[in-house]
C-alpha cells in the first residue's frame, strides 16, 4: 500500500511540473501572437523557473529515497540540465532577447513537456502495477 501512495505522490508532482511547462508555453505563445508585452511575459516565466527546478529536484530525491533507482535515473538527464543551465545563469529569459530566442525557448520548453509525459506514463504504469499487487496480496 505504501508503494501506491509513493506513485501516487510522483503523479500529483508531475502534473505541478506539467502545468508549469504549460504555463510558460502559453506566456510565450502569448508573446509570440502580441498578446502580451515582452516584459510582462518574461517576468511571468521567471516567476515560476525557480520552483519548476526545486519541484523537479525534490522529484528526483524522492525517487531516490523511495528506492524507485530507474525512475531516478530517468529523471537524472533532466535535474543536470535544469542544474547546468541555473549554474550558467541562463535559467531566466531576459526581456531584451526574448523575440531572438522565442524559437529556442518554446523548444527547450517543448522537449521537456514531453520529457515529462514520457515520466508521467511510466509514473501510471507503476502505479497501477502497483494497485493490482495490493489487490492480489
Amino acid at each position: 500500500m505504501g508503494d501506491l501512495f509513493i506513485w501516487l505522490i510522483s503523479f500529483f508532482i508531475l502534473i505541478a511540473l506539467l502545468v508549469i511547462l504549460v504555463y510558460q508555453l502559453m506566456c510565450l505563445a502569448d508573446l509570440e501572437f502580441d498578446y502580451i508585452n515582452p516584459y510582462d511575459s518574461s517576468s511571468r516565466i521567471n516567476k515560476v523557473v525557480l520552483p519548476e527546478y526545486v519541484l523537479q529536484g525534490f522529484l528526483c530525491l524522492f525517487y531516490l529515497l523511495t528506492g524507485h533507482w530507474v525512475m531516478s535515473l530517468l529523471c537524472a538527464p533532466y535535474l543536470y540540465y535544469n542544474v547546468r543551465l541555473y549554474t550558467r545563469k541562463q535559467h531566466l529569459v531576459d526581456v531584451t532577447e526574448i523575440f531572438n530566442l522565442l524559437h529556442w525557448e518554446k523548444k527547450q520548453r517543448l522537449f521537456k513537456l514531453a520529457y515529462l509525459v514520457v515520466l508521467l506514463f511510466f509514473a501510471i504504469f507503476w502505479m497501477i502495477w502497483s494497485a493490482l499487487e495490493d489487490v492480489e496480496e
